[in-house]
């Protein structure tokens, strides 16, 4: 290729680091010079407009109700809160007994909460309420706090069976709803200092295996209700198996009229659902069937008196109105601070992943940290009227949007609705079988379990979110809901670090006629530019890999730059060894030498000597008295004949692939390109000369490359390890005349690189280019003049295009 065409194939400008900073500056002098004092006075300055947005952020109720439409939104939000009111009765009943509470107040959880997020929320299609899983984690700790065991009633000196139900209740509230403080609190803070992207930690596999998990804690906590038997309390890792050994243990004491109701309920619960889902387009609003359920069985309990005809365990006295707010017993604090802090977590994430479901459906915005405090705020003022942990529920959620809810004032209706049931028709409920709640939770379990197909799905598409999901999934049932959260986030978080730790690694090759630069091995089209290894890793260096990467450019670029050195240095040191005893020799021989010349004074002339060959062991080679030696890691020099006149010596060359068996030849011994005879006066020539003696010339190893570029476009960050890493294999690499150059560096990548000390007189911003593209023009600028030709085909479209 001609240097025209050459020329013509690199004519764009190559842009790197220096010149990208010489371009645009980040900041004008002015604004670099100005003190913090302005700073502070720009952030902590206030204006009505600054001031608005403030307030509306913090009560989004502000942007939306003054502009609400009675006209266009009234009706459809009548009709969604009138359904989901209907579906929090049965529900905030049933799921009160998940979490070891009296029923009435699962009423209260569903009223007082929706009301607080109605203010502070800022999605307007997730109904808040009671929910399975928070359910239970309340549970675990009511009766871990409070178990039966604390309230067994004395009589004298005797112990009897029977529980003082009253004031194991009522402790169970005051736990309950300290939990629900304490954790409402973590969820506000949080929001507050900006960490709503802590939800994004619980990734959806994790989120679907400990739900599942969590729904066989439900299924083993209701089977009591089912079967009529009162097996014992386990708490602690695996108390889920000692509970299902203990009920296996009672099956023969199955109280059968209890067990009889349970399958009733359940079969008629899944009928009527299963008739809802196919008529549901035929329907304005889906038929309530829970509670129909319930009435009718409130119904025929009251009439056939179940509970004293055939001592079916029922609901019993639900008291009417509202209770007064109270603080809540601070005193458990210490106790409940974990589980209250992975409810709050499990809680926001189910919120924040429904609530960001409809808002990408309906196309408006979720806040991720006001949510946070919305949550917090319903869980702290609902905690103060004896209400536990609530979140989002995925079956109210969706009633309330598929029957045309618009706001959250289907919110306020169903609270409406559960307040009319508090104040007036609670005390109907008190015939209520308990068994007809459990068939309830049993059946709404029925969407959790078919996440068990979650494996199959997996395993066809990801190995490792497959592990995460069976990880959590085992963990949380042996270990319970606050350690098996903790056990899935860390396994989560290590999968994480081992992916990166192991990234794949590629060679990328030139796609003709393009700026591209792709995987050899997966894209067969490319070429590869010659001279030039183009190294690319899928992750970001770090202190957890730096080491893999090095190890993986070194198999990648077939230069295993540890031998190469380690080699190098050894013919050093045996070069080193082997000229300070051949200026032992010589300093003998010149002893003699300067004995024969007193012996023959009248000579004027110097003589020459011989210096003794090591391999040999004979005298063949001479010199005159005035030697002079030159050696670098391939050459070792010594003069041949005496200084001529003119200042000047003819130099003899060590030769050979390997100097322990090298000999001794003259300048006229070599071939062309080996060497060539240098003055002693020509210091700076014969330096450079040696120096093209590279480690290839000892005949240990021969390559091709000249440059190895380091695509960094999928870095997102860097590290001391990592700058440390980069700054040896800058070193080492030029040692053996490779040249290193870094390319695609993200802004805050070089920032980094800069504060760590990575740039020098050596390694300068010169070295870093803003694309693969321009690293290459630049090497095959200033290095590829003896290859240049074989690129040509590659390059000349891009060039024409540039």
């Amino acid at each position: 290729m001609d240097s025209g065409n050459a020329e013509f194939c690199i004519q764009r400008e190559v842009i790197d680091e220096q010149r990208l900073k010489e371009r645009s500056q980040r900041m004008d002098d002015s604004q670099i010079n100005l003190p913090i004092s302005h700073w502070l006075k720009k952030s902590l300055s206030c204006s009505v407009p600054k001031l608005k947005r403030t307030i509306v952020g913090f009560l989004p109720v502000l942007s939306w109700l003054p502009r609400y439409s009675i006209w266009d939104y009234g009706m459809p939000d009548l009709i969604s809160g009138i359904s989901v009111g209907i579906m929090h009765l049965p529900q905030g009943m049933a799921y009160a007994l998940l979490a070891s509470l009296p029923p009435v107040f699962g009423l209260y959880t569903s009223l007082y909460p929706p009301l607080i997020y109605f203010i502070f929320g800022t999605s307007r299609h997730i109904s808040i309420g009671t929910f399975t899983i928070l359910s239970i984690m309340i549970g675990s700790v009511t009766e871990r706090l409070a178990p039966d065991a604390d309230f067994l009633i004395y009589n004298g000196t005797n112990v009897t069976e029977e529980v003082d139900i009253v004031s194991r209740d009522f402790y169970r509230v005051q736990v309950a709803a300290a939990t629900t403080v304490l954790g409402g609190l973590i969820q506000v803070v949080l929001g507050l200092v900006q960490f709503g992207f802590v939800g994004t930690y619980l990734s959806e596999p994790l989120v679907r295996g400990y739900t599942t998990a969590a729904s066989a804690h439900a299924v083993v906590a209701q089977l009591k209700y089912i079967l009529g038997v009162s097996p014992k309390r386990f708490n602690g890792p695996l108390s889920i198996v000692y509970t299902l050994a203990d009920l296996v243990k009672l099956l023969p004491e199955t109280h059968l009229p209890t067990l009889l109701a349970s399958v009733v309920a359940i079969v008629v619960l899944i009928t009527a659902k299963e008739l809802n889902n196919a008529l549901r387009h035929k329907l304005l609003v889906p038929i309530p069937v829970e509670l129909c359920t319930i009435v009718v069985a409130t119904v025929i309990s009251f009439y056939t008196r179940l509970n004293e005809s055939y001592k079916i365990s029922v609901v019993g006295e639900i008291p009417s109105g509202l209770q007064p707010p109270g603080v809540p017993n601070t005193r458990v604090f210490s106790e409940v601070v974990f589980d209250a802090f992975a409810i709050a977590i499990v809680g926001y994430a189910i919120s924040i992943s429904l609530g960001k479901t409809f808002a990408l459906k309906h196309g408006y915005k979720v806040e991720s940290n006001q949510e946070l405090v919305a949550l917090g705020l319903s869980n702290t003022v609902g905690g103060f009227f004896q209400c536990f942990s609530v979140c989002s529920s995925m079956s109210r959620s969706l009633i309330q949007e598929t029957t045309g809810g618009k706001t959250q004032i289907a919110g306020v209706v169903s609270g409406v609705i559960v307040l009319v049931t508090v104040l007036k028709l609670g005390s109907l409920f008190q015939e209520l079988p308990k068994a007809v709640l459990a068939a309830i939770v049993f059946v709404n379990l029925k969407g959790m379990f078919k996440q068990y197909y979650d494996i199959v799905t997996l395993w066809r598409s990801c190995k490792i979110d497959l592990l995460i999901w069976l990880v959590t999934y085992v963990s949380t049932v042996l270990f319970n809901l606050d350690m098996g959260l903790g056990a899935s986030m860390g396994f989560a978080l290590l999968s994480v670090i081992f992916r990166t730790q192991r990234p794949s690694y590629s060679l990328l090759g030139h796609l003709p006629g393009t700026e591209l630069y792709l995987d050899m091995e997966t894209h067969k089209e490319v070429r590869e530019v010659p001279g030039i290894t183009i190294f690319r890793s899928s992750a970001t260096m770090y202190f957890a890999n730096a080491e893999l990467y090095l190890e993986a450019l070194k198999k990648k670029s077939g230069l295993d730059i540890g031998k190469m050195l380690t080699y190098k240095r050894r013919q050093e040191a045996k070069q080193r060894r082997r000229e300070r005893r051949a200026e032992r020799r010589a300093r003998r021989e010149a002893k003699r030498q300067k004995r024969a010349l007193r012996e023959a004074s009248q000579r004027s002339k110097k003589s020459v000597f011989t210096v003794e060959d090591e391999a040999n062991g004979d005298m063949h080679r001479e010199v005159e008295l005035g030697w002079r030696e030159r050696e670098n890691s391939t050459v070792f020099v010594i003069p041949e004949t005496a200084r001529t006149s003119d200042g000047c010596h003819t130099w003899m060359y060590l030769k050979g692939t390997d100097p322990d068996t090298a000999t001794l030849g003259s300048v006229s011994d070599l071939h062309d390109g080996d060497t060539t005879t240098l003055d002693s006066s020509s210091e700076d020539t014969l330096s450079r000369d040696l120096e093209r003696v590279s480690l290839g010339s000892l005949g240990k190893w021969t390559w091709d490359i000249h440059t190895i570029i380091l695509d960094f476009s999928t870095a997102n960050f860097t590290d001391t390890v990592a700058i440390k890493t980069l700054r040896n294999i800058f070193r080492d690499f030029g040692e053996i005349d490779v040249d290193i150059y870094l390319a695609g560096c993200q802004a805050l990548v070089v920032e980094q690189l800069e504060r760590g000390g990575f740039f020098s007189d050596v390694i300068t911003e010169g070295r870093v280019f803003a694309t693969v593209h321009d690293a290459v023009l630049y090497c095959h600028k200033h290095r590829g003049a003896v290859t240049i030709h074989s690129y040509e085909n590659a390059l000349d479209i891009s060039g024409t295009r540039l």
